[in-house]
């Protein structure tokens, strides 16, 4: 009888409500910094809105990793990140290339920058229903903060040694139906939080950061463009290595079964 009063007691208690504040502000940190993007680039300071993406960045990485530490994951957390991120990472490096560089195809050029955008909706939208049914850490298409993170890295580049707009560059246009096509793939990336800092490392794990710290306090720009150019190709490279591993594998199967 006991039970069953404490049962009935516990029932109806109502669920508590609330929200857990520092992961969700950082959330909105970025969010605030992909808006302030668009109107970098509506305003034409292609620069402020390349940096403020990369920012929000750090700041998607940094939500995540305090609710993890705090334990503070809800599902209200995820879905704004997702939204956050659709803006930060999704519309505002669109408008940037589109009035960069992609206004000057027409109607192909803004064709190229909805297409980023729904493929990076997509992205998200996929890669949250998968949470929880696939085990593992790694990725299932680019992500998209590493689809924003390549563009921003090219505008920051480019201002480093060039001034002004550039031209009509085919290039340009290439690289974001690329990295469109590439978030809605099934090739495999990976990310940081595959990397457990609870688990004991080699030291060289350490000279390595040390490395990377220095490159990035000495040519910011640069070190950014070719840590996002090396992601970008490394994981096509990466995934070209295992089609052709797990074709043979499955040759030499045949073979040793006939």
């Amino acid at each position: 009888m006991f039970k069953a009063f404490k049962y009935r007691k516990n029932k109806d208690k109502k669920p508590k409500k609330g929200i857990y504040l520092l992961p969700n502000v950082l959330t909105l940190c970025g969010l605030f910094c992909g808006f302030f993007a668009i109107m970098a680039a509506i305003n034409g300071n292609y620069l402020h809105a390349a940096w403020a993406i990369i920012i929000a960045n750090i700041f998607d990485g940094l939500d995540g990793w305090v609710a993890r530490l705090t334990n503070t994951t809800t599902r209200f957390g995820i879905e704004l990140d997702s939204l956050s991120d659709l803006v930060a990472f999704g519309v505002a490096p669109a408008i940037m290339m589109y009035k960069w560089s992609l206004m000057y195809f027409g109607q192909i050029g803004w064709a190229a920058a909805f297409l980023y955008i729904a493929c990076g909706a997509l992205r998200l939208a996929r890669f949250n229903v998968q949470t929880g049914q696939i085990n593992t850490k790694a990725f299932r298409g680019m992500p998209i903060p590493g689809a924003a993170t390549v563009l921003c890295s090219i505008v920051i580049f480019y201002y480093e040694f060039w001034e002004g707009i550039p031209e009509k560059s085919i290039f340009l246009l290439s690289i974001v139906i690329l990295l469109s096509l590439l978030m809605v793939s099934t090739l495999k990336y990976h990310g940081i939080k595959e990397i457990d800092f609870k688990e004991r490392k080699p030291f060289w794990f350490l000279i390595v950061f040390v490395i990377i710290l220095f490159i990035l306090l000495v040519h910011p720009s640069t070190a950014i463009f070719i840590f996002a150019i090396s992601y970008l190709f490394w994981g096509i490279i990466e995934n070209i290595y295992l089609f052709f591993r797990k074709r043979q594998l499955k040759k030499t199967e045949q073979e040793a079964s006939s």
